[in-house]
């Protein structure tokens, strides 16, 4: 499945909907639980084309995002992950 994004040629970012953002974290639920492990999570991140330290940054992405503390990015704390898309993805989510 084909996301659209648009890129912005002032700050090179990948911009994107809320609802594509949550669209394109599925494609990376490798066991299809619902929920977004730092595993695939740094998944996730290696694709966006920030190769180094993508471990670490699926940890720090949980760490600020997983607002339950139980190691896992939920349908409901996705949410959270916007800032740290955007600084450290450079992914944009915009509203459409």
């Amino acid at each position: 499945m084909a996301f659209k994004s648009r890129n912005f040629p002032c700050d090179g970012c990948r911009v994107m909907s809320l609802e594509e953002f949550k669209q394109w974290l599925k494609k990376f639920d490798s066991d299809k639980d619902g929920r977004i492990s730092r595993k695939e999570l740094s998944r996730a991140i290696r694709t966006t084309g920030r190769h180094w330290f993508s471990r670490r940054r699926g940890k720090e992405a949980i760490d600020a995002a997983d607002t339950n503390h139980d190691g896992f990015i939920e349908e409901d704390e996705v949410e959270e992950l916007v800032e740290f898309a955007l600084k450290h993805l450079r992914i944009k989510i915009v509203p459409f």
